[in-house]
This record gives structure tokens, C-alpha cells and sequence, in this order.
């Protein structure tokens, strides 16, 4: 029988929070198989997690994880249940002293260790090559091919360019970048029959090169559904934030025909967010594409269907159906809709600002550039939690973060736990009562001039990157005339619909639903109803609870 062929330069990873051991172990790895493997290492779980979601998103294999036990802030147990997530297929081995050895035991059926090497391993010809030997070739015997990758040449400041990788990393699809002037760009530009002067150039998995691409038909490219299956749903979602998310979970594993449809990617605000800290169940953290990753494909697993670039322009009440109406005229109908738009982040108004939106200036974007961001000054505006988690996120690479704030102190709109985090990395800093006033710059941002809001001081400084997280605008003007809606633009659901006079057409004899607005058998979750918790645990949580009340909905109907 012919052995399996092993993919070549797959990696070995090992991490380890001893600068001294890590290096040991990389050198013992590289000695043995370096001709045949990449062998990294990290001196962190974060650092480590980081390097895989860059390497999974690029479409590389990992073929084996060492990880030490004890590591601060996060253990190897810890980093290996998280890793299994971005590479399930990897061997898992977890480096342990002998005080250590019932944790290892422990951990071979939390997280499907394969293997614990008790420390020191010398001789390694003895205690280290024959194990990780027989790992690799149970790896390499595996179905685990290389994830095809789309290609994306471009340029850095492009803004159509920032925003195409933005939606293939956002919806998990893995890419691999080209800027359009270096010597493998200018090769695909040319086996793509293309010139360069409309960016992006995307060349899909199939070989097909599409000349700016727009979402729609990079999502049939890469094989993301786009059109609903049926006419016809028990609930239909809108909207793949947390909210949606979560009711598109509870909504298909408690048997309704279920629907979501999404304008962009899975996840809203939280999917872009480096890492949630206060999410129930997750004391290490995740990051939101992580969360929105896992929630998605339990919404799938329970049998919901899931629906990309496609926007919702109107819900119509056609007797006991509610029927959502797509932009390009197509509909659906459902016996119940939950509104789950979420919000978006609002521009900044400052003269300048606009002309460099993708070249510089980014809404929710900390993500896809933060390898542009590497050594540079960052400027974030905004002092709620998505700011404070991107620069925190930013910092570890960044010369260094400002973050812009109108407010007298973060206090006013961030989590404890990030202003602690901030305030112990010393290359963010916070500039209070604050606000940019105008940008300039050539083919991209270079410059912005930032006024205090107390004095009326005005100084310019420089800025490449500036990253806008302010505010919180719904979604919801295609709601107007047909549901209510308070003066910002939030849905009104519930009690409140009494105080804000909204129940003078309620044709049933019995109130609202608590989370149901004007429109029976219309619900609203999450961030795009009028007061509410703006948090991730609130949202999946009003998610959950819509589906509750839409099952009352129908026993009544």
C-alpha cells in the first residue's frame, strides 16, 4: 500500500510562555523536520491564536500544536479548545510538568488531546520524535486538502479593494492579498488579461477573474447562498447580527421552517469586534468572527437557511403572511418576521473625511487592515466597547493608539474591564473632550486636525489610519409607514408602544408581546429596538426570546 503523499511546508506550531523553552522546542522541531514543515512558535495562547486565524484565512494547514500547560492569562488547555475551532484536524499535544500530569489526563477528552510530553524532553531522538513522528503521519493520512483560495489583487488604498477583503473575511472565506505593483500581482493582473486600473481584480478558486466584483456576485462566486430555497417560511429573520443569529438557532431547533436574510455577513457589529471578553461562557474571551463562525454553523446544523447580500426594503401585512420585499422586486412570505437589522456604525462629518473612506479612514474595519497598521500612529474615534477592542487589538502592533473621545472619560459608555486593559498598555492613549474636525491628504489619509471641545485649541497631527466606531444608527428606514419607530429611528416593541401612542391601528384583542411591535407577528431583538442593552449576551438573548413569543404568536393565529 502506497503511503499517503504529505502536503508540503505544512506547519507545526508550538507555543510556550518561556522565551528559553520556546526556542528549544523550535530548534529540537526544526532540526527534524524543518525541511519538510514550517515551524512556528508563539510565547502566548493569544499570540498563537492570532497567527492561526491568519494562517486559516490565507488557506495554510497546521499540522500539529504543541502547547505548554502553564501559560498565563490563557493555559494550554485553554489555547488548544480554542485552536480546535480554526484547525480541527491538527494534533494536539499539550507540554506538561509531572505536578501537571492529572490536567493533561483531564484535557484528552476536553480537547481531544492526542498526546502530553511531560518536560524536560531530552534526549528528543527519544521522548519528542517518535511521538510527533507518529502524529504527522496520522495527520497526513487525513482528509485535509488544502483550502482553495481566492485571490484578490489590489491596491492598499483602494477603497473598494479594503472593502472586498472585508467581506470575504468576514463571511470566512479564505484570500489570499496581492498589492497590484509587486511582481505576483502584476503576474495574476496579466493571467487575468486585466490592467490594473479598476481594482480589485478577484481571482476565484475556478480560475475566473471578475473586475470589481460587487458582493452579489463575489457571494455566488465563493458559494454562499443568495436566493431563498422556498416562498414560503414559518419566521423569517432579518438581519445576522447576535440577535438574528441567536433566534435563527432557537427558531430551526424548535422545528420552524427559518429563514435569515443578511445584507453583508453574519455576525454585525460583534463579527468585526477582536475580542469580547464579557460574553457568558468564554473567560479567555472570543473573538466576534470566532462567535458569529460557530453560531452560524449551529443555525445550519438545526436546518435554518441562511441567505447573504440581499437587501430587505419593506415588510407588507397580505392577510395572516408577512412578506419581506427584496431590493431587486423578488419577495418571500412567513407566518412571522423578527426584525434583527442591528446598527451601523454613523460617518464622521468632518470636511475631508469622506474623500478617504477606504484609504485611510475605516468604519468597524480594525481587522482586515490591522496588518497595514503595523508600526504606524492609529487614531480611533469612539468610546464604547468596539473601540476600546480595537485598540487593544491594534496595540500589539501599532507604533502607537489614540483613541478620540468627545466625553469627558471612557467611564460614560465602556465596559470596566477595557478601561483597565487600556490604561495598563502603554502605547494607547486617550484624548478626552476631543473631536476630529478635518482630514487631508493625497491618494490617501496623511493628516487630520483634531479640536478640544473645552478650549477650542485646534492642533494637526499625522495619521495614515483612522478607525471610526461612533454611534449607533439603525437600520430601519425601509420600516417607515408600516412600523413604529421612535425619533431616532429605533423599533418601539412592546409596553412602549403604549407610551409613544403607537397602538391606534393594534387590531387584536389582546396587547403586544413584549418584544412584538405595532405589526402582530412582527418582533424586533436586539440593537435595533428602542432601548435596548446594546451588549452581545442582551441581544442573543432577545433573540431567544422573540423565537418564545412567536410560537405564542402562532397558537393564537
Amino acid at each position: 500500500m502506497t503511503a499517503p503523499t504529505r502536503p508540503a511546508r505544512s506547519a507545526i506550531l508550538t507555543v510556550d510562555d518561556d522565551p528559553g523553552v520556546s526556542r528549544a522546542v523550535a530548534r529540537d522541531l526544526r532540526r527534524r523536520y524543518g525541511d519538510r514543515h514550517r515551524v512556528i512558535r508563539a510565547e502566548s495562547g493569544r499570540q498563537a491564536l492570532d497567527t492561526l486565524r491568519e494562517m486559516a484565512l490565507r488557506g495554510e494547514l497546521v499540522a500539529v500544536m504543541l502547547a505548554d500547560y502553564r501559560m498565563p492569562d490563557m493555559n494550554g488547555i485553554e489555547f488548544l479548545e480554542q485552536a480546535m475551532d480554526l484547525y480541527p484536524a491538527a494534533r494536539r499535544v499539550l507540554l506538561t510538568a509531572y505536578a501537571d500530569t492529572e490536567a493533561a489526563i483531564d484535557a484528552i477528552n476536553l480537547v481531544d488531546l492526542d498526546h502530553y510530553l511531560l518536560k524536560p524532553w531530552d534526549p528528543p531522538e527519544e521522548k519528542l520524535y517518535p511521538v510527533v513522528d507518529s502524529l504527522i503521519d496520522a495527520w497526513a493520512s487525513t482528509d485535509h486538502k488544502r483550502v482553495p483560495e481566492t485571490k484578490i489583487v489590489g491596491h492598499q488604498w483602494s477603497a473598494r479593494s479594503s472593502e472586498v477583503r472585508e467581506f470575504l473575511a468576514r463571511n470566512q472565506v479564505p484570500y489570499r492579498w496581492y498589492q497590484v505593483d509587486e511582481p505576483e500581482g502584476e503576474r495574476l493582473l496579466a493571467a487575468a488579461g486585466a490592467d490594473g486600473r479598476v481594482l480589485p481584480v478577484v481571482v476565484t478558486t475556478n480560475g475566473d477573474a471578475l473586475i470589481a466584483p460587487t458582493d452579489a456576485e463575489l457571494a455566488n462566486e465563493v458559494g454562499l447562498s443568495t436566493k431563498p430555497s422556498e416562498r414560503f417560511y414559518d419566521l423569517a429573520i432579518v438581519g445576522g447580527g447576535p440577535a438574528g443569529l441567536g433566534a435563527a438557532v432557537y427558531g430551526a431547533s424548535e422545528g420552524l421552517r427559518t429563514v435569515l436574510i443578511e445584507r453583508t455577513a453574519t455576525g454585525g457589529q460583534a463579527g468585526q469586534s477582536s475580542r469580547i471578553e464579557n460574553y457568558l461562557g468564554f473567560p479567555d474571551g472570543v473573538s466576534g468572527a470566532q462567535l458569529a463562525d460557530r453560531a452560524r454553523r449551529q443555525a445550519t446544523k438545526f436546518g435554518a437557511e441562511l441567505i447573504t447580500t440581499r437587501d430587505v426594503v419593506g415588510v407588507e401585512i397580505n392577510g395572516s403572511a408577512r412578506t419581506v420585499r427584496f431590493a431587486d422586486g423578488d419577495a418571500i412570505d412567513a407566518h412571522a418576521v423578527i426584525l434583527a437589522t442591528g446598527v451601523s456604525y454613523r460617518q464622521l462629518s468632518a470636511p475631508g473625511l469622506d474623500d478617504f473612506t477606504g484609504r485611510g479612514v475605516y468604519y468597524g474595519s480594525a481587522l482586515t487592515e490591522a496588518t497595514n497598521c503595523s508600526k504606524q500612529d492609529i487614531f480611533i474615534v469612539g468610546g464604547a466597547n468596539s473601540a476600546g477592542q480595537a485598540a487593544v487589538y491594534l496595540s500589539r502592533s501599532a507604533r502607537s493608539v489614540t483613541i478620540v473621545v468627545r466625553a469627558e472619560a471612557l467611564t460614560e459608555s465602556m465596559s470596566h474591564y477595557l478601561i483597565q486593559q487600556i490604561a495598563a498598555i502603554p502605547n494607547i492613549s486617550v484624548l478626552t473632550c476631543t473631536e476630529v474636525v478635518e482630514a487631508g491628504g493625497g491618494d490617501h489619509l496623511e493628516h487630520i486636525s483634531l479640536r478640544h471641545n473645552k478650549t477650542g485649541e485646534v492642533r494637526k497631527v499625522d495619521a495614515s489610519f483612522l478607525f471610526a466606531f461612533i454611534g449607533a444608527a439603525p437600520r430601519t428606514d425601509w420600516l417607515d409607514g408600516v412600523v413604529a419607530r421612535d425619533e431616532r429611528g429605533f423599533v418601539i416593541a412592546g409596553p412602549d408602544l403604549a407610551v409613544d401612542n403607537a397602538l391606534r391601528d393594534w387590531p387584536l384583542d389582546r396587547p403586544p408581546y413584549h418584544l412584538e411591535t405595532n405589526v402582530p407577528g412582527v418582533f424586533v431583538a436586539g440593537d435595533a429596538r428602542s432601548d435596548s442593552g446594546k451588549r452581545v449576551a442582551s441581544a442573543v438573548g432577545e433573540g431567544a426570546m422573540a423565537v418564545m413569543l412567536v410560537h405564542r404568536y402562532l397558537e393564537r393565529t
